[in-house]
């Protein structure tokens, strides 16, 4: 975790650091609690309206960090363009200069993380996501508001770096010749194929390896730094960061994935945003079942 006394937290912060600092003038923080599959969609606005930490706008992962105008072809939750989601900065406060930390219920994704991938992309280094959520917070009995903020508007405007971007074409030429490793981490029994509660097929892109989001946790916060080092280094072998490409259903958690490795210290992973729901829009290409 980030020193108590410095506000430059750029993966993880704490709930008792984070405390600390409310109220300072360039903090910015941004509730993205989202119920994948549930039958309320506006349950992570109800709850960010019900209690939210003091101050924070609210991000739905569906309305402000994915563009549902888009295609298939780029999955179920297509990245919105960058121009829309400065807009979404604009409303929450957020400038370049400032210190933002985003949070959802608990794990970090649904969907805290997509939401630091994306200021990621803009090249925004002062962004963090609180570890142990909004669980956590409440746990601890941290300071809760139930009114809504007045947010002055921000000043953003900035564009993706694609470079950190993979498609569909790039993953299957890079995994067939083994020149990139493919993570997935959505849970074992659906990258196996034997259950898919979301999208058309089951099974997996075929190279991949099943590296489940829920084992960079530990009691419902990230588990410590050396130890997420040790998993990945283990898992990677000689590959280095730069050549490993995370997906997942529809690149939501890949970016749990990709934040447990810039805070393990592994930096250069890239994200294939369309992720197996992309992936399986065009029927001409191969899926595997098993184990990989």
């Amino acid at each position: 975790m980030n020193a108590p006394g410095a506000m430059d937290w750029r993966t993880l912060v704490d709930a008792e650091t984070l405390a600390a600092h409310l109220g300072a003038p360039d903090l910015r923080l941004v509730d993205a609690r989202f119920s994948l599959g549930g039958a309320d969609a506006d349950a992570g606005a109800a709850a960010w309206r019900a209690g939210h930490l003091p101050g924070a706008g609210y991000a739905d992962l569906d309305r402000d960090i994915s563009d549902h105008r888009k295609p298939r072809t780029h999955g179920r939750h297509p990245l919105p363009d960058a121009q829309d989601f400065c807009a979404v900065l604009v409303r929450l406060g957020i400038t370049p200069e400032s210190q933002v930390v985003v949070y959802d219920h608990g794990d970090g994704a649904m969907a805290a993380a997509r939401f630091w991938w994306l200021l990621r992309l803009l090249g925004h280094a002062r962004v963090a996501v609180l570890d142990g959520g909004f669980a956590r917070w409440q746990v601890l009995g941290l300071p809760v508001e139930t009114s809504l903020p007045t947010i002055a508007p921000g000043v953003y405007d900035g564009s993706f770096d694609h470079t950190q971007i993979a498609d569909a074409d790039e993953v299957a030429r890079s995994v067939d010749s083994g020149a990139a490793l493919l993570l997935d981490a959505r849970a074992a029994e659906r990258f196996r194929g034997e259950v898919e509660p979301l999208d058309a097929r089951a099974g997996h892109i075929p190279g991949a390896r099943n590296r489940p989001y829920l084992h960079n946790l530990a009691d419902g916060r990230f588990a410590p730094r050396h130890v997420l080092r040790e998993q990945f280094d283990a898992l990677l072998g000689d590959t280095p960061p730069s050549r490993v490409l995370l997906s997942c259903g529809s690149g939501v958690t890949a970016c749990h994935n990709l934040l447990a490795m810039e805070h393990a210290g592994l930096r250069g992973a890239r994200v294939y945003a369309g992720s197996w729901s992309g992936w399986i829009s065009d029927p001409s290409r191969p899926v595997a079942v098993g184990d990989g």
